[in-house]
């Protein structure tokens, strides 16, 4: 899509299947397709947000991108490097350089370890610093985040969810990266703290000129901090475009649904608005429909739709869509 060297990472045909299986002997009976089919690429220096319902297969695609799930098939091209086919001690070596933010902070930080081994542990793993240089660089982490130098010694669960999650976001930033996924980093956190949570991760993305997955399903969000947005339903994207031409003129009938549920905080504005309401529920992943799969919610399903898989194409200023009848 883009020139090699504006491309930090690249997803082709990217495919997460997990197994099923049944009876006693415990055979594969078929598989989740939670990823089945992925192409885009991320730019050095940019945001992709990456957005669709619950169970559409963001977090996976996300996890799959730095081989936190090892891949059913398809390659991710990091630098020219497909890490896919890397052996363990080869992508160890590579580990540093991207890292993730997890969605839930709690979970994420180990309650037995103070903030300050927390942060360390990255660097305990990959470099050799001295005891002093680590407390140094721990400290200057955690105000590089917002937070008070003296808290090292303190523990997760005298922390704000907030808090907690800058602690996560200094520790992904221990060995400085080049890339970050960003998996719902403020989901679980208050309105009031997400902004301020949003805001941070953009300080520190112009400061060190890291590169984004933001995985989301918080469309306002999204638009605030994406530089382009790719829009997921069923394991694959049905339509990625820059963020402006995305929201102001959507291709893919989903993605005038999704952006149709988003309210507007102007009453006589709202009120013009045509909500677009989708009937029936997401099919199971492990059948998805045959042909497109939004064919069976779809408000324009034509009889191909429900046979021929759609054609991954170019559309509009930089964007690209999945859909036979997108104009």
């Amino acid at each position: 899509m883009t020139a090699d060297a504006e491309t930090l990472v690249r997803a082709k045909n990217l495919k997460v299947h997990f197994p099923i299986h049944a009876g006693i002997f415990r055979r594969q009976v078929g598989a989740v397709k939670a990823v089945d089919g992925l192409n885009f690429d991320i730019k050095r220096g940019e945001t992709l947000g990456l957005v669709g319902e619950s169970g559409c297969g963001k977090s996976t695609a996300g996890r799959a991108m730095l081989r936190l799930y090892e891949l059913t098939d398809g390659q991710i091209d990091f630098e020219g490097v497909d890490i896919a086919g890397l052996s363990k001690n080869d992508l160890r070596e590579m580990r540093p350089r991207m890292q993730m933010i997890f969605q839930d902070p709690q979970a994420c930080l180990n309650p037995r370890m103070t903030v300050g081994d927390i942060i360390a542990e990255p660097l305990d793993e990959h470099t050799k610093m001295s005891s002093k240089e680590k407390r140094d660089k721990v400290k200057s982490l955690l105000e590089s985040v917002g937070m008070n130098p003296d808290y090292v010694n303190r523990y997760p669960h005298e922390f704000s969810g907030g808090q907690r999650q800058r602690i996560g976001i200094a520790r992904a930033l221990a060995l400085e990266p080049d890339f970050i996924v960003c998996d719902e980093p403020i989901a679980a956190l208050d309105v009031s703290i997400q902004a301020q949570v949003v805001n941070l991760l953009q300080d520190i993305q112009d400061r060190m000129g890291l590169t984004y997955l933001f995985i989301s399903h918080d469309l306002s969000m999204v638009r605030h901090i994406a530089d382009r947005v790719a829009v997921m339903y069923l394991g694959r994207i049905v339509e990625l475009a820059p963020k402006e031409e995305l929201y102001s003129n959507p291709k893919h009938p989903y993605t005038k649904a999704l952006l149709s549920a988003v309210p507007v905080p102007d009453p006589e504005v709202e009120k013009t608005r045509e909500h677009i309401v989708l009937k029936g529920d997401v099919p199971s992943p492990a059948n998805p429909p045959s042909g497109c799969r939004f064919s069976t919610r779809c408000p324009v399903a034509q009889k191909n739709c429900f046979v021929d898989d759609p054609e991954w194409r170019k559309i509009g200023d930089g964007g690209y869509v999945a859909c036979h009848y997108a104009e």
